[in-house]
């Protein structure tokens, strides 16, 4: 199709950010990074490979995923501990923030709640930032490995998907049957998967993930939070992400209690001001 005369001024329009947020109140890092040096390990949670675990923290604590024997990715899912239906809100996330999130971006929750549920407070892998293909590491733009998908392009079953096993965690810690807590599993926070766009057909890639053993990301939990985390099978996803023949290795999730000084000064946020008065 022939482009308009004036196809290169169109394309040279500057864009806009769609959500400015100078207007929200910026986490106080130095005050979290005083709680969780104080913090002491109360629980630990072993994930293992081609599986999801699932955990609960109160508001006020931190938790931390941490890599323990090898490369690997997860999918985390978090929901308010008071109403499942207040979940991770990815989408919102990314417009906030941006496709991939580190130190001091917050994890919003679904409407009518949006309020942060989670603060990143730490993040080893902070400094890749952005590489030469546009990669980035803990995305907030990819959806998780289904079951579903995988028979639509395969044509084949495979139960260990990140969704599957995200399923299963939840069903257990809520006592739900697996197809009504399907329905509470939701778009996830890539934590330690390196990924981004093609430059020419703008499709969504994974490269193996920077992460090794030792590195860790920590988050405040803002409100009290369930949480579940699935050990993708695409181990470092450096080929594939519903694989029998992948790498895998576990990966750790410690919950850290704070001093009871930082305990008393934390307050839940609110949820949005506008369902308070509206409640549509």
């Amino acid at each position: 199709m022939k482009e308009p005369e004036d196809a290169a001024a169109r394309r040279a329009i500057r864009p806009v950010i769609c959500y400015p947020v100078e207007g929200l109140v910026p986490p106080d890092l130095a005050k979290l990074d005083t709680g969780l040096a104080g913090a002491a390990v109360a629980e630990t949670v072993i994930v293992p490979p081609r599986d999801a675990r699932a955990f609960r923290v109160p508001a006020g604590w931190f938790f931390r995923v941490v890599s323990v024997e090898g490369p690997q990715v997860g999918d985390l899912n978090l929901w308010s501990a008071a109403d499942p239906a207040e979940r991770f809100f990815s989408g919102k996330t990314r417009a906030l923030h941006a496709t991939h999130v580190t130190r001091g971006h917050r994890l919003w929750s679904t409407l009518p709640y949006l309020r942060p549920m989670a603060t990143i407070v730490a993040d080893s892998l902070a400094w890749y930032g952005f590489d030469e293909h546009g990669g980035g590491v803990h995305d907030v733009i990819g959806t998780r490995c289904d079951p579903y998908t995988n028979r639509l392009l395969s044509g084949g079953d495979y139960h260990h998907c990140c969704h599957s096993n995200l399923t299963r965690a939840f069903a257990a810690i809520s006592g739900l049957p697996a197809k009504q807590a399907e329905l509470h599993v939701h778009d996830v926070l890539n934590v330690f998967m390196c990924t981004g766009f093609t430059k020419d057909t703008h499709q969504y890639f994974m490269k193996a993930s920077p992460v090794r053993p030792g590195d860790s990301i920590a988050f405040l939990a803002e409100i009290d939070l369930i949480g579940a985390l699935s050990a993708c099978p695409g181990g470092d996803c450096s080929a594939e992400h519903s694989s029998d023949t992948a790498r895998c290795h576990p990966l750790k999730i410690e919950i850290l209690r704070p001093s009871d000084a930082f305990l008393a000064a934390h307050m839940p946020p609110p949820v949005s001001a506008y369902s308070r008065t509206h409640g549509v």
